[in-house]
């Protein structure tokens, strides 16, 4: 798996996406986002480029959210660091938090 530092601009809380997919320290990574929002789609970017290396031959892929959770439960570590402004800190959230999110992003987007 591959990840690369990505940086978006927006005008929410800074979050920095820290991902290690096994439990080699050497696979831990982040990506770094502009706005909260942008890190969650950047999970699900993360998820769609991990099925296209499973399945390089396919042209179109499609999941459940499900199947993403479980991808998220596999990894080794997840977690987002946001800023607080008020504050002038990062507050951390876990896997589960960051899943919860998740799910409330693509169902407000599915309303649309």
């Amino acid at each position: 798996m591959r990840f690369h530092n990505i940086r978006m601009s927006s005008s929410n809380s800074h979050t920095i996406l820290l991902v290690q997919p096994s439990h080699k320290p050497t696979s831990r990574t982040y990506c770094d986002f502009e706005t909260l929002t942008e890190a969650l789609e950047g999970v699900c970017k993360i998820y769609e480029e991990h099925l296209k290396e499973l399945n390089p031959s396919s042209l179109s892929i499609t999941y459940d959210i499900s199947q993403l959770f479980d991808f998220i439960d596999d990894l080794s570590d997840m977690a987002c660091l946001i800023f607080n402004r008020d504050q002038r800190t990062y507050e951390p959230k876990d896997k589960e938090w960051i899943k919860e999110k998740i799910y409330a992003l693509l169902r407000k987007q599915a309303g649309k």
